[in-house]
């Protein structure tokens, strides 16, 4: 996937790394040399979550990672806060988080720079405070794709449903922000009815009946999450009588985010249409892979990666923008998709 955020002349030096990722780096003088990692899974409620959890532990085996037992925020950031500040007293020299305030999280990210405390954050990019690096694929990308596969479908009229995140997430703005966008300059033809779910199932199954009943002429939606969103529409849209194959008049167009097994299954049996998957594997693996590289004093550059990605600068640090490919019926069954490597 390329990515048109690309720093233009950022000049990489190649250094092999341990875990064989290519990234390039340099060394800086005062190098720490390695330490306990400590990390706080944001949520155990998602399907998608729940396997990048389990990842973790994989990859930490296969990068030599000094992890410490993982701690759960469950959605809520003062319980992150709390459970950070547990893992510095138990030793973490390095912290991995996926904060899903971004927002209300500066000050403990200022508290453990000022003990020169390196963080990398999963999936989300805070609004403020110093991170070593963000390992997230470009949600703006993920709206955009979303925008054009449903745009195309419906031909370029008609109304759809975005079932938003949390707005209070970079991930949930990026998205609506570049699917309204899309639609507006690429599709003025459709209108978008949006939904702030929270990332909560129970609200977007609520939210879509209403919009159903008041609309139902609409023909597609948009879920920013499968994890949370796709168990709830395939189930008000099955009430409704419009869990229908794509062939059939009715059937409703649904594009999704996450990449999980469960979409995957859908998309074959023509519930819904696509999804972009996040890279759950990767989240992981490059998460610990920076963590680790962090304790070891080196350091990153904006420009491309070896591993199909783009390093982006941040006005609070770095962005490793993973590669998150659209899938549909036509490479549902691609073996290198993670979702389809989960037992």
């Amino acid at each position: 996937m390329k990515f048109a955020r690309v720093v233009a002349g950022a000049a990489l030096i190649a250094v092999v790394s341990a875990c064989g990722s290519g990234t390039s780096t340099t060394t800086t003088g005062g190098g720490g040399g390695g330490g306990k990692v400590g990390i706080d899974h944001p949520r155990a409620d998602s399907d998608f979550w729940n396997s990048y959890i389990k990842y973790v532990p994989q990859m930490a085996g296969e990068l030599k990672v000094d992890l410490m037992p993982a701690t759960n925020s469950q959605n809520d950031v003062s319980k992150l806060v709390n459970n950070v500040q547990a893992l510095i007293g138990q030793g973490a020299k390095a912290i991995v988080m996926a904060p899903q305030d971004t927002g209300a999280i500066a000050n403990t990210l200022q508290q453990l720079d000022n003990k020169k405390i390196p963080v990398v954050t999963v999936d989300t990019r805070p609004d403020t405070g110093k991170v070593f690096m963000v390992v997230r694929a470009d949600n703006r990308a993920y709206g955009t794709k979303a925008c054009e596969f449903l745009g195309e479908k419906l031909g370029g009229k008609g109304k759809v449903v975005q079932l938003q995140g949390a707005l209070s997430s970079i991930n949930g703005r990026d998205r609506s922000e570049a699917f309204l966008e899309c639609m507006k300059t690429k599709f003025p033809g459709i209108t978008v009815f949006s939904e702030p779910t929270e990332w909560e199932g129970s609200k977007a199954a609520s939210m879509l009946q209403t919009r159903l009943e008041q609309n139902p002429d609409v023909k597609g939606i948009y879920m920013h999450a499968g994890g949370v969103h796709l168990a709830p529409t395939l189930q008000t849209l099955k009430q409704k009588g419009l869990l229908v194959p794509p062939a059939d008049p009715k059937h409703i167009f649904v594009v999704s985010n996450d990449g999980i097994p469960q979409e995957y299954e859908a998309i074959r049996k023509g519930e819904i249409d696509a999804t972009v998957s996040q890279p759950a594997d990767l989240y992981a693996k490059y998460a610990l892979f920076y963590a680790k590289a962090a304790l070891e004093g080196k350091t990153f550059k904006a420009g491309p990666t070896d591993h199909d990605s783009t390093i982006i600068q941040l006005p609070n640090g770095l962005e490793d923008q993973l590669p998150a490919p659209l899938v549909t019926k036509d490479n549902v069954d691609d073996k290198s998709l993670w979702g389809n490597q989960v037992k």
